[in-house]
């Protein structure tokens, strides 16, 4: 028999919460607010193209290049309008600032359909639960906003332990916190990358949420059936199922 797990870790983004409206949505009314009128269209794109290279040059936030997660937020949202055709610095600053307070707010986004009563059922059966998520210093008020923190023995952020997933250290961070080995750890999150693979190769269980979406052909091909959880209610029997493995499946 497999041994019995002792601790689940959790993505947030996209795996419990998700935002109530598209990015470039958001920014677009914020704009209109102040005056300005910006596709959101335009936005959502030049936000992933911003956010992407932001994360290139200033991974983790940037703290260990001296910046705040605020400011690096903030040049993001810059970058964002720049980019959308918006190159007025000033008449941008205070939509920035509105936005960062708004991402910040438990109101802005929602939980996602089973993710309580999965964290609830996970709780009942004796299992520890904590979050490892690349996100900033704001998610455990997001997450306390939204009735969520208190199933959680701790969150560890990438800006916090200074790496993203799927860098290793972090899931090693998790662990050490919890004191516990990978062979008794499962982590679950929605991307293949940063959650299935990241934690499989510390040698930790993995299961990968697919979301509404199909999943890449590429991806499906090589995830254990088993492994996929088409919602947050099909976690509990697959733990079932992992459970009742032979070591290493």
């Amino acid at each position: 028999m497999a041994r019995r797990l002792q601790l689940l870790t959790w993505d947030v983004k996209d795996t419990l919460l998700r935002l109530r409206h598209p990015v470039g949505e958001e920014y677009a009314a914020k704009a209109r607010a102040h005056g300005l009128e910006v596709e959101a269209a335009a936005l959502g794109q030049a936000f992933g193209r911003a956010y992407r290279a932001q994360s290139h040059s200033f991974p983790s936030y940037g703290l260990s290049r001296g910046l705040t997660s605020r400011q690096w937020w903030l040049d993001v949202v810059l970058q964002t309008f720049h980019q959308a055709g918006i190159r007025d610095a000033q008449a941008v600053a205070p939509i920035a600032d509105q936005l960062y307070e708004d991402f910040s707010s438990s109101r802005t986004w929602q939980v996602l359909e089973g993710a309580e009563a999965t964290l609830r059922g996970c709780r009942k059966r004796g299992l520890r639960l904590a979050v490892v998520s690349n996100f900033d210093r704001r998610l455990e008020d997001i997450l306390a906003g939204l009735g969520l923190q208190e199933h959680f023995e701790f969150v560890l952020t990438s800006e916090a332990a200074g790496w993203p997933k799927p860098d290793p250290r972090i899931f090693h961070e998790a662990l050490r916190l919890a004191q516990v080995e990978p062979a008794v750890a499962a982590h679950i999150g929605d991307s293949y990358q940063c959650d299935y693979k990241g934690a499989r190769a510390v040698g930790m269980h993995s299961f990968l949420v697919a979301g509404p979406e199909p999943l890449d052909p590429a991806v499906k091909d090589s995830v254990p059936q088993e492994h996929i959880l088409p919602s947050l209610s099909h976690l509990l029997p697959a733990l079932d199922c992992l459970e009742g493995s032979p070591p290493g499946l």
